[in-house]
């Protein structure tokens, strides 16, 4: 029986290492020095032009969504429809949002003036599934785009791809739990990586 306890655990400290290794984040362009002695930055989320799953298009993907649901059951689509985006809002950037305060040394606000703004933009999304039986995590791939307010000038962008999203404890049967939590690694690690590389 010990064997048995010992054995899953380091299989779910291995599985934690995976998904944590997966994620990659990089400078692709510019300087984050400018950063060194911000205190705050505004936030801005873009979804434009984003990918989901195997769809070049997000329209597709709910168009496709919304009809499937709405066979099952008239109406689910378009319930299923609106909290898609509604979730954004609602969970993905408060999370987002809450990880990077925490985890960094610069605080991020969607109203608090600052020179500089962090533009999130979602490049791809992988909603994922747990089917019980079987499951598959959600994944994104972004940009971070830092600008000066107001002129938009790029002073640096940053390339976050992988980033995973699962709750550890296995009840992620709905989509925007999962994705949740692709923006809470997103907003810990790309805090802590402009803390070490703002200097």
């Amino acid at each position: 029986m010990k064997l048995l306890k010992l054995s899953t655990s380091v299989l779910f400290l291995g599985m934690i290492s995976l998904n944590s290794m997966a994620q990659k984040i990089k400078l692709i362009e510019g300087d984050l020095a400018p950063l060194a002695g911000e205190s705050s930055l505004m936030v801005k989320f873009v979804y434009d032009d984003m990918r989901v799953g195997k769809f070049d298009r997000e329209s597709d993907y709910i168009a496709k969504k919304v009809e499937d649901y709405n066979k099952k059951e008239p109406g689910r689509g378009d319930t299923w429809a609106k909290s898609w985006v509604g979730d954004r809002e609602r969970e993905f950037e408060p999370k987002f949002v809450d990880l990077f305060d925490k985890s960094g040394n610069i605080s991020i606000s969607r109203k608090k003036p600052a020179k500089y703004t962090l533009v999130f933009k979602t490049l791809f999304t992988e909603p994922g599934y747990n089917v019980y039986v079987t499951r598959k995590n959600a994944v994104i791939n972004a940009e971070a785009w830092i600008v000066q307010t107001g002129s938009e000038k790029v002073i640096a962008k940053i390339s976050i791809t992988k980033a995973p999203g699962r709750t550890y404890g296995g009840y992620d049967y709905d989509t925007g739990v999962r994705i949740a939590e692709c923006y809470a690694i997103s907003g810990k690690k790309l805090a802590k990586f402009i803390k070490k590389k703002a200097k």
